[in-house]
């Protein structure tokens, strides 16, 4: 890895290894060679391993506050499919492997997972809310609808590295909406 900050390529070859093979199987001695730095500069910046883990969970999975939901009152599916496309979703399909890989043995990823999808949850809901005022089934009906959307924006990348299919978020957005009409 050439260029960038010494922090950012340790971080950089975290990831990647990290996604390959799993934070327990990767040791520090590797990233320092993959970030072409001294393995003492790794701890000069994270003091231990866990650290490195828990700032790119920090640092590069997250949902950005503050974007409007382009919803369209009676359009469920359109709205469902521009959220998709505008959804400020920042973890690269490396971070989600990582997300799902870790999470069973490392709670500070378990608790950011599931920050993560209750955000997507929230926002589903919310463009739901707005494109179908009054919906069939009210409340309860609309939180099964954003929760499954919501998994599939978020479990996307780890789905296709399983099956090898990709899955269309506007084929989800159009089921979703005939569900909910």
């Amino acid at each position: 890895m050439e260029g960038g900050d010494a922090r950012t390529r340790i971080l950089d070859a975290a990831e990647e290894l990290f996604a390959g093979g799993g934070y327990e199987a990767t040791p520090t001695a590797l990233i320092a060679r993959l970030a072409a730095v001294p393995k003492g500069l790794i701890f000069h910046y994270f003091p231990r391993k866990i650290d490195v883990l828990v700032a790119l969970i920090d640092e590069r999975t997250l949902v950005e506050e503050g974007h409007e939901v382009d919803a369209v009152p009676g359009d469920p599916a359109g709205t469902l499919s521009r959220l998709a496309r505008r959804l400020p979703l920042h973890a690269s399909p490396a971070m989600r492997r990582i997300l799902f890989r870790e999470a069973d043995t490392h709670g500070s990823v378990k608790e950011r997972l599931g920050r993560l999808n209750g955000e997507l949850i929230s926002r589903a809901r919310f463009a739901l809310e707005l494109a179908l005022p009054g919906a069939r089934g009210g409340a309860a009906r609309l939180e099964v609808a954003a929760a499954t959307f919501a998994a599939v924006l978020l479990y996307q990348e780890n789905l296709c590295q399983l099956t090898g299919h990709q899955i269309d978020p506007d084929a989800v957005a159009e089921l979703i909406a005939h569900s909910l009409i």
